[in-house]
């Protein structure tokens, strides 16, 4: 079962969108120098059609995209939950922040519009780091298309 421990609206996780981004717990990864230790334990409440129709809800006026931002231990209930989210009357764009370097077998993409796969390598850096292993892929038409530079700034 998804649980998730809070959420937020956030400006940076997905380019060009205002996301909804929901913390989801139990992670699995257990990636050296986590920005979020916490979501390693399974916390949180359960996040189901019910509790994410009801942040919908409340804050569906200021957003343009839900993104799950974990829920490696159940990613069949990720993709369920965005579905979900395509299937409404007006749709929201989907985005899952996974830490697993490739999206497990039998997994449709087709109820995203972004994915980020990769586990955190400090070394490395996140998304912001022209050296990170982490990609963050736009879905279109079923092609993940790789955007992580839009995350790099350019020099003029």
């Amino acid at each position: 079962m998804l649980k998730y421990t809070d959420y937020d609206i956030v400006f940076q996780e997905i380019p060009d969108e205002v996301t909804l981004a929901i913390n989801i717990s139990n992670c699995p990864n257990k990636c050296e120098g986590c920005h979020s230790p916490y979501l390693m334990e399974d916390i949180g409440e359960p996040l189901t059609i019910e509790s994410l129709s009801m942040l919908l809800q409340k804050y569906k006026s200021g957003i343009t995209c839900v993104c799950f931002m974990g829920g490696d231990a159940s990613p069949f209930e990720v993709e369920q939950l965005a579905l979900y989210l395509q299937c409404q009357p007006t749709p929201v764009k989907t985005g899952w922040y996974s830490g697993k370097q490739n999206l497990p077998s039998g997994f449709d993409i087709s109820s995203f519009n972004y994915i980020k796969l990769g586990p955190y390598i400090g070394t490395r850096g996140g998304l912001k780091s022209e050296l990170t292993n982490q990609r963050l892929y736009k879905i279109i038409n079923r092609e993940m298309i790789d955007i992580t530079s839009r995350f790099w700034k350019q020099t003029v």
